[in-house]
């Protein structure tokens, strides 16, 4: 009788183990916060304007939140490769168009590693009619 318990806790386990496997190896969130600001811009933004951004990366997934003020509606917002005070190229489009202050995009697995493991090589920014070059920018 003992043996047959044996089996079955043994049989229950590896069946947990067996299904909780899929989760314990999903995809981590990496979430970063940043101040925007038209003087963080290179060359200069909106020197009025001011924001929040709100990056979230979850495997090829990156989803944005953005706040901001006293700018024009923003046409177009990117991450960029590029250190602080450098203008840098784009790496992820999160919108172009109509502005949108939340939605999410995806990009490759390279691309979404490197800005979550290196997220200080890289910034985000919005664009407007006026400051076609970025209103506002906030390094992440």
């Amino acid at each position: 009788m003992i043996i047959t318990k044996t089996k079955v806790a043994l049989a229950t386990a590896a069946t947990t183990f067996a299904v909780g496997a899929p989760l314990a190896m999903a995809a981590s969130t990496t979430t970063l916060h940043t101040s925007l600001t038209g003087k963080a811009e290179s060359p200069k933004g909106d020197p009025d304007g001011s924001g929040k951004a709100t990056i979230k990366i979850t495997g090829k997934k990156v989803c944005y939140t953005f706040s901001y003020s006293k700018i024009g509606a923003p046409n177009a917002a990117h991450i960029h490769k590029g250190a602080k005070g450098k203008a840098g190229p784009v790496v992820v489009g999160l919108f172009a168009g109509k502005a949108k202050k939340s939605g999410c995009v995806t990009t490759t697995s390279a691309i979404a590693k490197a800005i979550a493991k290196h997220p200080s090589s890289y910034y985000v920014n919005l664009h407007n009619t006026k400051y076609a070059n970025g209103a506002l920018r906030g390094q992440l």
